[in-house]
């Protein structure tokens, strides 16, 4: 329900923001601001929450011309080390996100760190994500094995 409610809370920006422009040719600058930072957050939610590992980009070309066994040191070395990349990203993206604190964004004048705060939500989700398919590769199980989950 929030990636919908993100979604359709760009949507009605978007809407004013063309209507202010064509229709009463008044421009809105917040708009546009509020505009860029949905999307934003849009983006790194759906990423972080929404898409499914196996939807992700992937080499399936390649790990589905190979033998069982190598796909699932394949699927665990790609999980694996997305899962230790991000982990290992967390801190200094959080000290990044911590000290944009004092800059402000030009026209609402919202904290950059609250902006920014979102790509903390994807590293998270990528390492713990990527951890648990790194997990079930390792006792014999990929992602293509389980079933479908919907959107949340």
């Amino acid at each position: 329900m929030v990636g919908v409610g993100l979604f359709a809370a760009l949507f009605l920006v978007f809407v004013l923001q063309v209507a202010a422009r064509l229709l009463f040719e008044r421009p809105l600058p917040w708009t546009d601001e509020l505009a860029v930072i949905l999307y934003l957050v849009v983006v790194l939610w759906g990423a972080a929450l929404l898409v499914p590992w196996r939807a992700h980009v992937a080499m399936d070309l390649v790990v589905q011309s190979v033998s069982p066994g190598l796909r699932r040191a394949l699927v665990f070395t790609g999980a694996a080390g997305a899962a230790v990349l991000a982990a290992w990203a967390l801190p200094a993206t959080a000290d990044y996100v911590a000290f944009m604190h004092r800059e402000r964004t030009p026209v609402l004048d919202w904290s950059l760190m609250a902006v920014y705060s979102p790509a903390l939500l994807l590293l998270a989700a990528i390492a713990l994500r990527g951890a648990g398919v790194a997990w079930q590769a390792l006792r014999g199980r990929l992602p293509e094995d389980s079933p479908p989950t919907g959107g949340r």
